[in-house]
């Protein structure tokens, strides 16, 4: 039985961290659903844009794997980067495809657990007062609708650096955003708040680095894990992302490495079939 998790919000949660600044998170018990399947995972999870990159979740699933060792983990992609609150509502399109993409994957799955990060779209004082409230109807309506109104929901805090970033002037009531998701996290039932604490951000000033999405996944988890709130960093971040890192692939894992390298022009054929044979 595969383990699945609903990923919604915009941005920072389909993920923009640049892949070439973290290392690989490859594990074939870790899938992600594309067009009502599951395939193996690879980065970026999302493709909502063109520069779609690294997110939360493969940290997060490599961190649930190395407790659930002996079984499957998948990761359902409906986030949408520039998306509102409001684009959220309920019947909306976002609404309804998420609804969609999380039926199907309840065929081949049982879902168990829902990740959230948004906000950066409402940071304004008039859009952050009403944040908690709306955010309580789409939650509570996507746990009716999928009749999982127990798993539990991670919501993450939006960055400390929007404020001085590229667009700073755009991002000054931020820190109301997060007070509305400490709220809503404090006074609803299986939801639990991961600071952002440190995190630092790609040059836009808007989207969180591909290390700190790294760091970022392991917040996440151990809110899930511990079904508790994250203030504060994660002790030893960077040894636990090292124990990620460090984990030896499978023959099926460095063959799908070497597929992809193939098919993308980074090898010739002749290269190709020598280390694949080379692999036994």
């Amino acid at each position: 039985m595969i383990h699945s998790f609903l990923m919604i919000g915009q941005s920072n949660m389909a993920g923009r961290g640049y892949a070439k600044d973290v290392p690989l998170i490859i594990d074939e018990h870790i899938k992600m659903q594309r067009n009502g399947l599951w395939q193996m995972m690879t980065e970026p999870i999302h493709f909502d844009r063109p520069s779609s990159g690294v997110g939360l979740a493969a940290s997060f699933a490599a961190l649930w794997r190395l407790d659930h060792a002996q079984d499957e983990i998948g990761l359902i992609p409906c986030a949408e980067g520039g998306s509102s609150l409001d684009d959220w509502a309920v019947g909306g399109a976002l609404f309804e495809n998420t609804l969609s993409q999380a039926r199907l994957a309840q065929r081949t799955s049982v879902i168990k657990g829902i990740l959230w990060h948004q906000g950066e779209n409402d940071c304004s004082p008039e859009q952050a007062k009403d944040y908690s409230e709306k955010l309580a109807v789409i939650i509570r309506t996507l746990r009716q609708e999928l009749n999982i109104q127990e798993v539990p929901l991670i919501v993450g805090a939006l960055g400390d650096y929007l404020s001085n970033g590229l667009f700073g002037q755009y991002f000054t009531a931020y820190p109301l955003v997060n007070d509305a998701l400490v709220h809503f996290a404090n006074s609803h039932s299986n939801s639990y708040f991961v600071t952002a604490q440190g995190l630092t951000a790609n040059p836009d000033g808007i989207h969180f680095n591909a290390m700190s999405q790294r760091i970022l996944g392991v917040r996440y988890y151990n809110a899930y894990r511990d079904l508790k709130h994250i203030f504060d960093p994660v002790t030893d971040e960077d040894k636990i992302l090292s124990a990620i890192y460090e984990r030896p692939y499978t023959k099926t894992e460095k063959s799908k490495l070497l597929e992809y390298e193939f098919t993308i022009g980074n090898m010739d054929g002749k290269e190709y079939l020598r280390q694949l044979g080379a692999l036994g």
